[in-house]
């Protein structure tokens, strides 16, 4: 087996692999100067959520001679497939090999993906360490938050990018043409020459502090407005826009409210243009406002306002995954409920109002009762509050406090001495890891003992309460403490626990701390050296040189005040604190005041199709359609979000469901297995009667990703055929083998053939093939057309009947070639 293509049968979710999505961009690399790997170490679905990295990709390619693609790191099934069958990884869009791209860039953006960096670059044939690649090799660059402390993994680089990556990202490409261009063969030269760049970091270079790069202005700065709309279920399947960047709360945990500092807000107008752009060519039916704090954000109603009145008949839903309980209004959420309702999560952090005082959290628990009050009030059926254990000064009357208040928060939902249907209170706990570059970044971790402690004692008695609690294991937690303040020397350490079998680790079902441990004794490191251990305020740390703008003074002060109980103002209300980032030339605060933007005349639909209206009248129409080459690998449900969204691109007007959650009226023939084709499936819509079936056919085809075509659209019968005798015609085609004409007699000359299947529930159900198989024609010796009846309790896969009556082994049944025709008359039954 040495064809990429002939693995896919064999994966789960083998769309995440095909690179056909709508908005990915390919080009000729012919006719190019530089090709960029954008990779991220984990899998498909998280990764394609990153907008991180649709941003990097959007710009790159709006380079005329760059080409960027995407490479995500594959499942270990698929990971097996590729080292068995000798084939390296790849990047989606062309297919070409990983290690004959001039640059690969990694996002590093959580601790626990650090070995994955090493399995995809395994599956490449790319050697680990930078001093053990040559100019032959790519250059291997990283960036992302992670980047604030780069030592542990900074030998696996050739350069790091500290910062805001839309400025940088192409001054580094613009270097390396301009290094090409001039005849120079050696890496010294090209890495020299990024080092001069604001923002690069180059391990190799001993002893030089990089500054942050900063993005002085986000309405300045490229967003992509077609971004690629992902197959599969995405951990963030929706369009997402980014309102803000930094935040200016001052929370002394947190290390992304201190490196992304000072916060820049884009302008109203410029997110409703983009959310326009965007939806028309996503199709998407939710948008997700994103930024560290997004009820903080200036003309956060008026834009919600805008959005909610200006695709209203579109039943498109607007959510803020990141609220203060200080900032969710009443106002906010009938806003958020205009369509539906969106969940939301409340973060305490701490219990008592004394240990959120110490990370100066600046809200009170009547702020959360009140926010928690209204929300129920307005119809919210599921809060979610999180929480850490381990913060500095912490306490077992603290511990006490978090149960205390989710129980406070619990009898909200007795009213009137009735609780209330469906209502849950959903409270999350982690360990709180001292993070560099925040005030807290002296203070020691909590123990795993400790930590196992505290969470045993808050899930036996919030669960007491009825409470759902969830947790992060504190191994976890334990091994994100150890790489997010490690030093270089850590990278030994990263190979011996990839070499043990480590990776996938931020997924608990793939995560195994005895693999660690081994790692941790056969290395020697000393893991409590880098998490529990209290560091010297004068010690030299290992993010020493790494300049985020914030002044070392700033953070001991900080550090000081949290001993203290002493809180720090927000300086987008207050004076400013000193931290050091701004210059207040270029950077600076840029925030936007809701009084100063009437955003009335943004309120119309302006070119959005519509939906439900009472004077419409509906017809229903039948789209009739084929699902062949790499779309056999959908699902249905993905295959049901590729159609809603290709229909809302297409301009498309189909009528809604009423209700709590509004669903477009499309429906599905029966659902195929997953590697199925198909000549003739059948789709029906509800649209308004003056549309021509015809046209909804053409716009929607100019809509659909490869392998699915409609081939007509008619209006639907009334009285669909419900014969008993219909049947199906599939033609099976084997990779290998033969299929036997003497089986094929025999099986017709049985009085019966009884097989067993199960259910999802596990119970068996008996099937006769004989009353299920009406034809089989052995075409060629490994070709055949079978038709298989389809009345009720017939129904049996196309699969399951050549298994059973020709013997064909499994590994053969899953490469076998199936396509469902569109329906023809058939010859009579050879028996």
């Amino acid at each position: 087996m040495k064809n990429f293509d002939d693995i896919l049968p064999l994966v789960e979710q083998p769309s995440r692999y095909l690179g056909t999505e709508t908005n990915i961009i390919k080009k000729n690399h012919k006719d190019l100067k530089l090709s960029i790997a954008l990779a991220f170490p984990d899998l498909y679905e998280i990764g394609t959520s990153h907008f991180g990295l649709q941003i990097l990709y959007n710009i790159l390619n709006s380079h005329e001679s760059i080409a960027a693609e995407r490479v995500f790191a594959p499942a270990i099934d698929l990971g097996g497939y590729l080292r068995s069958s000798n084939i390296p990884l790849m990047a989606l869009e062309s297919r070409r090999p990983l290690k004959s791209f001039d640059i690969i860039g990694f996002s590093l953006l959580y601790e626990l993906n650090y070995t994955n960096i090493l399995y995809m670059l395994d599956l490449a044939g790319i050697p680990f360490f930078a001093k053990e690649r040559d100019v032959s090799s790519p250059l291997l660059i990283a960036g992302g938050p992670c980047s604030c402390n780069p030592e542990p993994v900074a030998d696996l680089f050739d350069a790091i990018v500290v910062g805001d990556g839309e400025e940088v990202i192409m001054q580094m490409s613009q270097a390396w043409m301009e290094w090409k261009e001039g005849g120079l063969n050696d890496k010294d030269s090209i890495l020299q020459a990024w080092s001069e760049i604001n923002g690069v970091y180059i391990p190799s270079i001993k002893n030089k502090a990089v500054q942050r790069a900063i993005i002085s202005s986000l309405d300045d700065a490229p967003f992509p407005d077609t971004p690629i709309v992902p197959y599969g279920r995405p951990v963030h399947d929706r369009l997402r826009l980014e309102v803000a960047r930094g935040c200016t709360r001052g929370c002394r945990f947190c290390q992304a409210g201190m490196i992304y500092r000072p916060v820049r807000e884009r302008s109203p107008e410029n997110l409703i243009a983009l959310s326009d752009a965007s939806l028309k060519a996503t199709g998407y039916e939710d948008i997700s406002l994103l930024s560290l704090s997004t009820g903080d954000y200036g003309c956060i109603i008026p834009l919600m306002e805008s959005l909610m009145t200006r695709y209203k008949n579109q039943k498109i839903a607007v959510s803020l995954p990141s609220l203060r309980a200080d900032t969710l209004t009443p106002e906010l959420m009938q806003l958020v409920k205009t369509v539906r309702k969106t969940g939301f999560t409340i973060a305490p952090e701490a219990g008592s109002q004394r240990l959120r005082d110490v990370i100066n959290k600046n809200i009170t628990q009547d702020d959360v009762i009140k926010t928690v009050r209204d929300a129920f009030g307005l119809g919210w059926s599921s809060i979610k509050l999180y929480f850490m254990t381990g913060l500095p000064t912490e306490t077992d009357d603290d511990l006490k406090a978090i149960v205390a208040l989710a129980n406070e928060i619990s009898l909200l939902t007795k009213s009137s001495g009735k609780r209330k249907k469906r209502v849950r209170i959903n409270v999350s706990v982690s360990t709180f890891i001292p993070k560099s570059h925040t005030p807290f970044q002296w203070e020691p971790q909590i123990s795993l003992e400790k930590s196992r402690h505290n969470i045993n004692w808050l899930k036996d008695n919030l669960k007491a309460g009825g409470i759902n609690f969830k947790w992060q294991n504190p191994e976890v937690s334990l091994l994100e403490g150890l790489w997010s303040r490690g030093d270089r020397s850590l990278s030994e350490l990263l190979v011996a626990a990839y070499k043990n079998g480590c990776i996938f680790d931020g997924w608990s079902d793939k995560f195994n701390f005895n693999l660690w441990e081994k790692a941790l004794s056969d290395t020697g490191k000393d893991i409590e050296y880098y998490t529990s251990r209290k560091r010297d305020m004068d010690e030299p740390l290992p993010w020493d040189h790494i300049n985020t703008g914030i002044s070392t003074e700033f953070l001991k002060d900080e550090l000081k005040k949290a001993m203290s109980c002493r809180s720090t103002d927000d300086c987008r209300l207050k004076e400013c604190n000193n931290c050091g980032v701004c210059d207040f030339i270029n950077i600076k605060p840029k925030v936007y005041n809701s009084q100063s933007h009437d955003l009335t005349d943004n309120h119309a639909d302006k070119g959005l199709p519509g939906t439900n209206s009472d004077k419409t009248f509906y017809k229903k129409i039948m789209l009739s359609y084929s699902k062949l080459g790499a779309a056999k690998y959908f699902g249905h449900l993905e295959l049901a979000n590729i159609f809603m969204r290709a229909i809302q691109r297409a301009g498309i007007i189909v009528k809604f469901s009423e209700g709590f959650h509004p669903k477009p009226k499309i429906s599905f023939a029966d659902p195929l297995p997953i590697g199925m084709e198909s000549e003739g499936e059948s789709v029906y819509l509800m649209v308004p009667d003056n549309i021509k079936p015809m046209d909804v056919m053409n716009n929607l085809n100019r809509q659909l990703p490869e392998g699915l075509l409609v081939h007509n659209c008619v209006l639907a019968s009334s009285r669909p055929d419900r014969e008993e005798n219909n049947h199906t015609t599939y033609m099976i085609s084997l990779q290998s083998g033969s299929f036997d004409k003497k089986k094929s007699d025999y099986f017709f000359n049985l009085p019966e053939l009884i097989i067993t299947k199960k259910n999802r529930k596990g119970r068996e159900k008996k099937i006769d093939l004989k009353e299920s198989v009406s034809a089989i024609d052995i075409l060629e010796p490994s070709r055949l057309k079978m038709a298989l009846k389809t009345g009720a309790g017939k129904t049996v896969r196309p699969l399951e009947v050549i298994k059973n009556i020709f013997s064909i082994p499994d590994q053969e049944i899953k490469l076998a070639s199936v396509t469902k025709l569109r329906k023809r008359p058939m010859q009579d039954d050879p028996q």
